[in-house]
């Protein structure tokens, strides 16, 4: 039980690997708060998790939701402890043909979506005398993909330059909050196989990457990130912070 009576958000919850991180938690005793956009699937995902979870509906892309989810939860809580930054999106689109509009949406998910949780959770972790931030980044972040890109099939390099972004940001927040006792650190997972990657990346582009560019011959599965993920969020890692922890089987150090 090693996030007793802690509270946590966990953005993207509703499914994935954000669903895995809310389900790790609640079992490691933490009250856990599934926050996503999808309502249907958040409230099973809580429901599923019972009584240490609620659901909060939440647009991370929305200035105004973030800050009534973050004084929703404290309103109902009293705290915030622990914020993980899942929610993101990606797609296939052309990498320079794509629409204006529709690179506005990465980044107003992927990075400033974690930036506006962060500005909305960190004044309750600060007078309740700290907290764990961790912000979802990706191997993406890194590494070109090795094989011909099919640009109907795989993510852009959009996705990836936000979480790029994202390792940055979380450096230099890590440096400016830590004074209140606020630790800040990013995750960055290699393949995961959510029904995302399932239906994004073709399986032979999969597997030649595991080939290729991974010390460990496999796919990762969200329960894979969870250990990780917990460590961050509990008081054993009390003094890590502004550091981004790759969960890749070798992919970044390989490729």
């Amino acid at each position: 039980m090693r996030l007793r009576d802690k509270v946590a958000i966990v953005t993207g919850a509703a499914q994935g690997i954000g669903e895995a991180y809310a389900r790790r938690f609640a079992a490691e005793g933490a009250r856990v708060v599934v926050a996503d956009l999808n309502e249907d699937k958040g409230r099973a995902v809580a429901e599923a998790i019972g009584p240490p979870a609620v659901f909060e509906r939440l647009d991370v892309s929305s200035e105004d939701d973030t800050k009534r989810a973050a004084a929703a939860v404290a309103a109902r809580f009293g705290r915030v402890d622990v914020l993980l930054n899942n929610a993101a999106i990606f797609g296939g689109i052309d990498n320079f043909d794509s629409s204006y509009a529709y690179l506005r949406r990465i980044f107003d998910v992927n990075y400033f979506g974690t930036w506006l949780m962060c500005r909305a959770v960190f004044p309750l972790m600060a007078t309740g005398g700290g907290g764990s931030v961790i912000n979802q980044s990706s191997s993406a972040a890194w590494l070109h993909p090795p094989y011909p890109v099919l640009d109907d099939q795989l993510p852009s390099f959009h996705y990836s330059v936000t979480k790029a972004a994202i390792n940055a940001m979380t450096h230099y927040m890590a440096g400016t909050v830590g004074l209140y006792g606020i630790r800040v650190n990013a995750l960055a997972p290699g393949p995961t196989m959510t029904e995302a990657t399932k239906s994004l990346v073709p399986e032979a582009a999969l597997q030649f990457m595991i080939d290729t560019q991974m010390a460990i011959k496999r796919a990762l599965d969200p329960a894979d990130l969870t250990g990780t993920a917990l460590w961050l969020a509990s008081d054993d890692s009390a003094m890590v912070t502004g550091q981004c922890i790759c969960v890749d089987g070798g992919l970044v150090m390989l490729g």
